[in-house]
């Protein structure tokens, strides 16, 4: 049985059988990833350079625009320059890094959407207590417990998988470095050991999905009693784009992850993973902007102090 140490790099599955339809995937990956950049960066730009937007709430929109750059930027670019360079390779390092850096910033990104929720639910069910509850030094801590549970997620599964001797070739069947593609080409029983770290997280994620979605019950509740049309309309327009982030995310995320292997083939494994890893980082900060009139304002600022500042 060759040890895993002896797998110097690994092929991943390309998008297209033909170098021209390559050229055309990544042509049209540069323009999410483009898209993805431009819009997570006017986020952070407006949330950091305006005073009226340093609330919790967008305090956590920072946080969240902060890992959808990092996430999209972790798959993403390997792809398309294999796309644009007509290869499958990635290093053995790399490979790794890969893994490391994209559960790291997904489940952070998961656990974030989770505190998000129960800022929201405080927002809105217990309006009285909010300046206590989600005061400045809270954020910080429900923030940086976030990002700590992605990076001990991130380190308990990597070390899982790299671990495993491999004998089952280096063909990867996923456009990036992806765990339970990994675990196809162990030939040991160990596999099982990730695997249950995968079912313990992906239980875990199950246990923020309807602690999420019951805040959003309470929320729902308490916005319809509300008497001023003006006030439900405020408080749909913020927490419905959360709840679609959220939905976008989870459905395709544990759809990729508990489908039965029967139903397992690559051109779907893929759209699957494009799904969840690509499009929620590029339609973010489309979501978040598009019924927020305080952020649509910043953002025109920013152009304005551009275009003042070009003439």
């Amino acid at each position: 049985m060759p040890n895993i140490s002896s797998v110097s790099e690994f092929l991943l599955l390309a998008f297209a059988d033909t170098h021209e339809l390559q050229l055309l995937h990544f042509a049209l990956f540069l323009g999410i990833y483009l898209a993805a950049l431009l819009g997570n960066s006017l986020i952070l730009s407006a949330v950091a350079c305006h005073h009226r937007l340093h609330t919790p709430m967008y305090f956590f929109l920072l946080n969240l625009a902060l890992l959808d750059l990092g996430c999209i930027s972790t798959t993403l670019p390997k792809a398309m320059a294999n796309a644009l360079w007509d290869t499958r390779a990635i290093s053995y390092q790399g490979c790794a890094a890969q893994v490391f850096f994209f559960y790291f910033l997904i489940a952070s990104e998961f656990y974030l959407l989770t505190v998000m929720a129960y800022d929201r639910y405080i927002a809105i069910c217990k309006p009285l207590h909010y300046g206590s509850l989600v005061g400045s030094r809270a954020c910080a801590q429900m923030a940086a417990a976030a990002w700590g549970s992605g990076f001990l997620n991130a380190v308990l599964h990597t070390a899982n998988t790299f671990s495993l001797p491999l004998c089952q070739g280096n063909a990867v069947d996923q456009f990036f470095c992806e765990i339970p593609q990994i675990l196809k080409l162990s030939c040991s029983d160990a596999y099982l050991r990730e695997v249950r770290a995968l079912v313990f997280s992906v239980s875990l994620t199950f246990g923020c999905f309807v602690f999420i979605v019951l805040s959003y019950v309470q929320i729902f509740r308490a916005v319809l009693r509300m008497p001023s049309e003006q006030g439900r309309h405020k408080a749909f327009s913020t927490c419905l784009p959360h709840l679609v982030v959220v939905s976008l995310f989870v459905s395709t995320g544990m759809f990729a992850y508990l489908k039965p292997p029967s139903i397992s083939f690559p051109s779907m494994d893929l759209v699957v993973a494009v799904l969840y890893s690509v499009v929620p980082p590029a339609l973010n900060p489309l979501i978040y902007s598009m019924r927020n009139q305080d952020l649509k304002d910043a953002v025109r600022k920013i152009f304005g102090n551009l275009l003042s500042w070009n003439q």
